[in-house]
C-alpha cells in the first residue's frame, strides 16, 4: 500500500507544481486553493510512505514522479520545449525511478 500511496503523492507533486504556477504570485484563489490541498495530500502520502519505505528512495521515487509530470506537462500544454534531449532525460529519470523500486 505504500508504493501506491507514494506514486500518487508523486502525481500530486505535479498537480501542485502546475497549480503554483497558474497562482500568479498567490493572487488567484482557486489555483491557490488547490495547490495547497495538492501539497497538504502529496507530502502526507511523502510521510505516510517513509513509515516503510527508506527515506532515500521514496524521497527520490516522489521527486522524479513529480519531475516527470511537471516536465511532461510543461511540454504538452504550456508549450514548453520539446527534444529528443529531453525526453531522454525524462526517460533516464524514470529508468532511475524504476531502478530504486526494482532494487529496494
Amino acid at each position: 500500500m505504500a508504493w501506491v500511496v507514494l506514486v500518487v503523492a508523486g502525481v500530486l507533486e505535479t498537480v501542485w507544481a502546475v497549480a503554483l504556477e497558474a497562482t500568479k504570485g498567490f493572487t488567484r484563489l482557486v489555483p491557490t486553493v488547490v495547490f495547497a490541498v495538492a501539497l497538504l495530500l502529496s507530502m502526507g502520502g511523502l510521510a505516510y510512505a517513509m513509515k516503510t519505505i527508506p527515506l532515500g528512495t521514496g524521497y527520490a521515487i516522489w521527486v522524479g514522479i513529480g519531475a516527470i509530470g511537471t516536465a511532461l506537462y510543461g511540454m504538452a500544454v504550456m508549450g514548453d520545449a520539446v527534444s529528443a534531449a529531453r525526453i531522454t532525460c525524462l526517460v533516464l529519470i524514470l529508468g532511475g525511478v524504476v531502478g530504486l523500486k526494482v532494487l529496494h
